[in-house]
């Protein structure tokens, strides 16, 4: 089952929420405190990003998408790792950071003609704005973001 770590805003316990359940629009609470948990608002690490939910995550998402198309066997992929982790916590609440695996989603990345990776793709309401390609440091990523407008 795939889940996430939340921040609650109240207490600022971490709390492991399933995916699937915020997906399915069921509340998550915190459980030091109770307080009602938006995981899109509070993420901490990037989303995980598949070829099953990738059309819901990008058309229902109100906030810009900053997703990294990668490879375990990918050196430079491992080396911006945690930078891309990084910013999902430095942008929470403006940009929800993912990671999609293309060994695994071979489908989404053939779609946007992902042939080098690290390929880091931008999404804002529901189509692609921008692009990054190769081992870039974080300040390049963010810079890329507020070029756009996004951040």
């Amino acid at each position: 089952m795939d889940s996430d770590i939340v921040r609650c805003p109240e207490c600022g316990s971490l709390n492991r929420i399933s995916i699937d359940r915020l997906q399915k629009g069921r509340e998550a609470v915190c459980g030091q405190c109770r307080t009602i948990l938006d995981a899109r608002s509070n993420q901490t690490h990037p989303v995980k990003v598949t070829d099953a939910n990738f059309q819901q995550m990008v058309e229902k998402s109100d906030l810009p998408l900053f997703i990294d198309f990668w490879a375990g066997w990918c050196g430079p992929c491992l080396m911006i790792g945690p930078s891309v982790e990084e910013l999902a916590g430095d942008l929470a609440g403006r940009v929800v950071v993912g990671k999609l695996n293309v060994d695994e989603n071979p489908l989404t990345a053939a779609h946007f003609h992902v042939s080098s990776i690290p390929t880091m793709i931008i999404f804002d309401r529901g189509r692609e704005v921008g692009r990054l390609t190769g081992a870039v440091p974080k300040e390049a990523m963010i810079a890329r973001l507020n070029s756009l407008g996004l951040i």
